[in-house]
Parts: C-alpha cells; structure tokens; sequence
C-alpha cells in the first residue's frame, strides 16, 4: 500500500515537472517568436492614409496628395536599395507634393551622399520639400544641407514656398531642428491670408507646443518618434525621444485649430528593431469641407 501510494505520488510529480518544461518551452519560443518579430517589422512599411479636410481646400485643390516620409537613417541597418525600394513606393503613389522629415542617415557621414543619389528620383507634381533633422545635424549638416541641393530638392529650414494651383495657393513652410537648430517660423507666416491653407514641417514633435495657440497654420507635420520604434503592442512606448511624450508620439492629433500628423517613420536606431510600431509612408490627402 505504501509503495503504490510512493508509486502514485513520483508519477504526480514526474508529470508536473514535465507540465513545467512544457510551459517553459512554450514560452521560451513565444519569447524567441516576438524576438525575431521585432528584426522583421522593420521591413513592413505601412502606406498610412490620412484626410484633411478644410474650407480652404476649393475645386482646384481637392484631392491634393501629399507624402510626408521621415526618419530614413539610412546607414548600417538601412541599405542604399531599401532606400531606392522607398523611391519607388512613393513614386508609384504619383504624388502631387513630397516632404521629407529629416534624419536621413544613421551614424555616419558617408552615407549623406548614397542616400541622396537615391532621393533625388522623387517626383511630384508640385515638387520635393525637405528639412533638416538631429541626426542631419551630428551627421554633417552643410554636407546634408549640399546633397539636398545637388538633388534639386528645396530645403525649407527657416524657409517656406507657395504651391500656386490655379488661383488657389498653398503655403508649406519648415523650421530647423528642435534639439540642434533655432527656429524661425516668419518666413512660413510673411504674406499669408486667411484663404491659404499652411503647411508646417518640423522634424521633432515637441516644436507643436510652441506654436500651438497659432491659428494661422493648418496642418504640421513631425516625425523623429519613430512611434516610439518598440511598444507595448502600440499603445504605449516606455522610450520616447520627445519632451511630451507619447501625447505626439505617432498619428493625427488634433491641436487647437490645427491638425498635427507624427509619422512612424521609415528607419531605426540602435537597436535595429521595431515592435508595433511599423515604419510608415505617410500619404495625406486634402479635401474640400
């Protein structure tokens, strides 16, 4: 009786031990799943669609596409194809107007010229707008600052252009980087009327909040987040490079009488992972009210 009941008792804890293992195993390899997840949603650019509709958007300039990308950090994790692969992505959207966000390389100068020789095939209809980032700034920012020229594409650091469609304008402006530059937003505000819809580019997020009671601006548009790059299943990033946090950390947020988009962005930092956060194409489109 005692050697069953022994018997009995082994065969119990045999089988909880293997139960254990099991659930270890099970664990360990939906741990390693979600590891290797991380390396490959990275490569899983998203083609995010927003609309902004507004009274100043009229007939002619309904349906107006805009493609904001930002945050390339093309570098060691971040080839020279992955950035001819975005040029094409974007191209075959036939966008009217191209923004770039800035942060176009990660960690080293000898990439500023690989990636423009890339960028410079952007088309759009109404031409290629870019800013300067942090990183554009650590990096080299006059040799940033020259390759976006030899690429033909305006630099709108403390600048601003009008779109004229028809008789109807549109004003896109852009401030130098938060962290790294000093910000002039006149040039984007000289000669606008209440008619003209305004555009703002500014790589970091954080910038909103200074400008965030101006009801001359309609739509601002940020990137440097990376939408936090690794999330609690993207609600909730516990790293954010910004001072607000995660009130600007990735989509369409609505500021006073101004809409604000954060993209994703199409690149990382160190690590090269990303954990519900996808790298985004940013594709808006305006809309008559």
């Amino acid at each position: 009786m005692l050697y069953t009941q022994k018997l009995e008792f082994e065969n119990k804890k045999d089988n909880m031990k293997n139960k254990a293992i099991r659930l270890l195993i099970i664990a360990a390899s939906f741990f390693s799943l979600l590891l290797m997840y991380t390396f490959y949603e990275p490569y899983l650019i998203e083609i995010k669609q927003d609309t902004i509709v507004s009274k100043k958007i009229n007939s002619k300039t309904d349906k107006l596409k805009i493609i904001f990308i930002s945050d390339i950090h093309h570098g060691p994790f971040l080839s020279r194809e992955r950035v001819h692969n975005l040029v094409d992505l974007v191209n075959n959207e036939m966008p009217d107007i191209i923004i770039l966000g800035g942060d176009y390389v990660h960690r080293d100068k000898k990439y500023i010229s690989s990636c423009f020789d890339e960028l410079q095939y952007l088309k759009a209809k109404y031409g290629v707008y870019a800013i300067l980032g942090n990183h554009d700034h650590w990096e080299g920012k006059e040799l940033t600052i020259k390759n976006i020229q030899r690429a033909k594409i305006n630099l709108l650091d403390n600048n601003a252009s009008w779109i004229s469609v028809g008789k109807s304008r549109i004003k896109i402006g852009g401030v130098d980087d938060y962290l790294e530059g000093v910000q002039d937003i006149n040039p984007t505000l000289t000669g606008v009327k209440k008619e003209d819809f305004v555009i703002l580019v500014t790589h970091n997020p954080d910038y909103i909040e200074e400008i965030k009671d101006n009801t001359q601006i309609d739509l601002v548009l940020a990137g440097h987040t990376h939408g936090g790059q690794v999330t609690f299943f993207g609600l909730y990033a516990p790293i954010l490079p910004t001072k607000t946090r995660q009130k600007y950390r990735t989509g369409k947020v609505q500021v006073g009488s101004m809409t604000a988009i954060i993209s994703n962005g199409v690149g990382t930092v160190t690590p090269p992972v990303r954990f519900f956060a996808r790298p985004q194409i940013n594709v808006i489109t305006l809309r008559s009210e």
